[in-house]
């Protein structure tokens, strides 16, 4: 396989469509699921959450590790290589191997979850091609500040995500599927902590890379769930009177 500048080009173009019809979509009205459905929950047209998490997640991770396997010869030398297995797929074999089966999250709509695959197929292969067949780094690269504050950028996002997850869990008991008020860590300043945290991993993953994909990705996540973060914040708002007032949506301080 050999790299295709202008496959890249479209797919990322595409990407970046698709982040606007999201911020369109759901800016005004949430994706019904979660605390935002409209009606109960029934199990007819849904998966377990741990099943859907797992099933949805799993493509983001195998197929660049495909990708890699048909690199001729297979090999981690190249730097781009070396970030997508550091980087991209050490946050999902987190959200594939761990994450899914911790999670206490009611049952998850088989539309979302077909849409979710879709899509994580779609960008698994984008960020995988790119990286290992395209992308190329300057030996010096690991000492670039782009890279350096890219990383940290990454890793910051990535421990405030795992962590807000933590608590996130620990609000329920086994079996429970009512909502309360997260406590704790960023929670004390935004409603939406966890999203918080996983935008900030894929802008540093974008900054780390350099790449127009990687952009792309940051943009996509940033339209997709930083409205859910919003609307989180308006449901907590209207839900309980004792919700501190203080909070932000998704920025602390700002937003």
């Amino acid at each position: 396989m050999e790299c295709f500048p202008s496959l890249v080009r479209a797919l990322t173009s595409l990407l970046g469509a698709l982040a606007l019809l999201q911020l369109s979509l759901y800016l005004r009205v949430p994706s019904r699921y979660g605390k935002h459905e409209e009606r109960p929950c029934r199990a007819r047209g849904r998966l377990p959450a741990r099943c859907a998490w797992f099933l949805q997640e799993l493509p983001s991770f195998l197929v660049p590790a495909l990708l890699l396997a048909l690199r001729s010869p297979p090999r981690l030398e190249p730097l781009g290589c070396r970030l997508l297995c550091c980087l991209f797929c050490w946050h999902y074999f987190y959200r594939t191997f761990i994450y899914p089966f911790f999670t206490r999250g009611r049952p998850f709509p088989l539309q979302l979850f077909f849409f979710g695959t879709l899509f994580c197929i779609y960008n698994g292969f984008l960020q995988g091609y790119y990286l290992i067949y395209c992308a190329e780094y300057p030996s010096d690269w690991c000492t670039d500040i782009r890279f350096t504050s890219g990383l940290l950028l990454f890793l910051l996002g990535m421990g405030i995500n795992i962590h807000s997850d933590l608590l996130l869990r620990q609000l329920r008991k086994p079996g429970e599927v009512t909502y309360k008020i997260p406590q704790g860590g960023l929670f004390t300043y935004v409603s939406g902590a966890n999203y918080f945290g996983e935008i900030v991993e894929w802008f540093g993953f974008a900054i780390a890379t350099w790449s127009l994909p990687a952009f792309a990705f940051a943009f996509f996540t940033l339209c997709c769930i930083g409205p859910r973060a919003y609307h989180h914040h308006r449901y907590y708002l209207k839900t309980f009177m004792d919700y501190p007032k203080s909070r932000k949506a998704l920025i602390p301080f700002v937003f």
